[in-house]
Order: C-alpha cells, then sequence, then structure tokens
C-alpha cells in the first residue's frame, strides 16, 4: 500500500505550519498528503445546546480540513491531497494514523524569543507512541527558515536548502536513523551534518589528574568511532556530502547549537514498549524543546 505524509490538522496556525511543511515534504518524496482531523465527541449536555450542539460540531469539524485542503492544492500544485476526519482522543488517534504514513507531521507551539518549543502533551505522546518517524514544525511566526539566504540576504524557496542535521550515538548507531537522515539529504540537495557529543569517562572527569594526552586519545577514538559507523552510509549515499563533527560536551546542547543553520534537525527515540512514561530521551527531548526548525523524531530498536 502507497504510504502517505500525514498531518494533524486542528485549525491552529501551528498546525496550518505543519500542513504546509508536509504538503512540500510530500512533494519532494512524491506521496500523497493526508490531512487527518481529530475530533473529540461532543458531551452530552453540550450536543443539546442549540450553538454548541453535535451539528455545528459537525460543520467546523467538516469545514477545518476542507478548507485546508483547498488551500494547499493551489499553494502546491501536483501534490495529492486527501482528508480524513476521526473521532476519539487526539493523541491515540494521530499514533494510529501514523501506522499507514510515511510519517506524522504536528504542529508545536513557540514560547517566543529564546523559550523554545512547548510540545504539548498530544505531540509528546504522538512521538512516544507512534512506530513510524513524526516531524514537529513551529508556527510559520516563528519558525527559522530551511534555505540559504540569496545574494540580498534573503532566504528563499529558490535558494539551496540549509543541512540536514543528524544527532548520532556512536555506541548505538541505528540504521534506520540513518538512512531517515541521509535519504532527507539527498532529497534536499544539501550536506548533511552529523553530530556526535561525547564526555571522558567518570574516572578522567573526576579525580584523575588533567592529561592532554590522554583527552586528546579519547577525542581521536570517538572521531573515529563516528567515521566507522557512518562509512557504509557514505558508500551508499555517494551524491550526499557528509560532514561530520565528534566534540566533546553535552550531545543535547552541541545538537541545539547546530540547529541554527540547519533545514532539519533528525534525532533517535528508542522504542520501548513498557506503557508508562514518554521514552523520548533527555536529548531528544531537549532539541524539541529548543530547535526553531523542524525536528524529526525517527523510532528505533
Amino acid at each position: 500500500m502507497l504510504r502517505t505524509i500525514t498531518v494533524g490538522l486542528d485549525g491552529s496556525r501551528e498546525s496550518r505550519a505543519a500542513a504546509e511543511w508536509a504538503a512540500r515534504e510530500a512533494k519532494l518524496r512524491g506521496l500523497p498528503l493526508k490531512i487527518v482531523h481529530v475530533w473529540e465527541p461532543v458531551p452530552e449536555p453540550m450536543a443539546q445546546a442549540p450553538l454548541l450542539g453535535a451539528e455545528t460540531h459537525q460543520h467546523w469539524t467538516e469545514r477545518v480540513p476542507r478548507e485546508a485542503a483547498e488551500g494547499i492544492r493551489l499553494r502546491h500544485p501536483g501534490v495529492e491531497v486527501r482528508t480524513e476526519q476521526v473521532s476519539g482522543q487526539p493523541a491515540d488517534a494521530l499514533a494510529e494514523a501514523a501506522k499507514s504514513a510515511e510519517l506524522l507531521v504536528l504542529g508545536s507551539r513557540g514560547l517566543g524569543g529564546v523559550g523554545g518549543f512547548m510540545v504539548g502533551s498530544v505531540g509528546m505522546a504522538a512521538i512516544a507512541h507512534a512506530d513510524r518517524p513524526v516531524v514537529l514544525v513551529r508556527a510559520l511566526e516563528v519558525a527559522a527558515d530551511e534555505h540559504e539566504p540569496d545574494p540580498v540576504g534573503v532566504p528563499s524557496a529558490a535558494t539551496p536548502f540549509l543541512p540536514v542535521v543528524l544527532g548520532l550515538d556512536v555506541e548505538h548507531p541505528d540504521g534506520t536513523l540513518l538512512e531517515f537522515a541521509f535519504d532527507a539529504a539527498r532529497r534536499r540537495a544539501t550536506p548533511l551534518r552529523i553530530v556526535h557529543g561525547w564526555n571522558p569517562p567518570p574516572y578522567y572527569a573526576y579525580g584523575t589528574p588533567a592529561n592532554p594526552a590522554l583527552y586528546e586519545a579519547l577525542a581521536l577514538a570517538d572521531a573515529e568511532a563516528l567515521t566507522e559507523a557512518v562509512r557504509p552510509w557514505r558508500q551508499k549515499y555517494p551524491d550526499v556530502e557528509v560532514v561530520e563533527e565528534s566534540r566533546n560536551g553535552s550531545p543535547a546542547v552541541h545538537l541545539v547549537d547546530a540547529a541554527r543553520e540547519a533545514s532539519l534537525v533528525v534525532v533517535g527515540r528508542r522504542i520501548r514498549r513498557s506503557p508508562f512514561g514518554a521514552h523520548i530521551g533527555h536529548v531528544t527531548h531537549a532539541v524539541l524543546h529548543h530547535s526553531a526548525v523542524p525536528v524529526a523524531v525517527v523510532p528505533h530498536g
């Protein structure tokens, strides 16, 4: 069955920004776009109210995805757009919709200036439980541009994409995560910047006298481990320019910093089957909350 780029739409400016990003991604991948509008059943007391009742609610739930689809068809000719309405809890419905999607796209509310994302309970739950990649997109007013500036300094869809940034743990370099990042960079015809953050082992950080030679050896070992993890993917995607960065310090800090000059940030989420907890990981959690560009969270084993 042909997969789709699926976007969750609730009519908010954040979800409209997500729908625009999803339409561009659908065009890059040559896939249909599915707009999923989730509505929660009207409680019985409200259903009896003439202005807030079931018929009024149904009118708005039908109007939101219909108007969004019409606008996207006009702005993104050639992209096949489908709509679907489902009833239930938004997080559960979106996680279910993701099963038949190439990826799920959701909007996230910005906190302004330097605050970063407020992902929200629905977005976090969908990320934690979806079996497919989930992309979080900020509202258009606060999102960073994905393209390089033109000669007069203005980013434009006519200029090349900024690099794709991948956060990679070289101790567990999952192929699903690497495949997603390399493919995203290839489709955008842009470099892939792979960032790995490392820290000295505890015995070195605490109690052991500073030893520059040992520090250099540790740095070299981590850089070599990164090169080895990436080597098969360089061979599989020879047309993708790769920049490897192995840095001492917090991986989250380095990724958030790299996101300032990126079109997309790709991070992983290890799949855990326990029903309790979000299971997102502290690095991914930090990037979700502080990156101004779209963030793709890729589940892997």
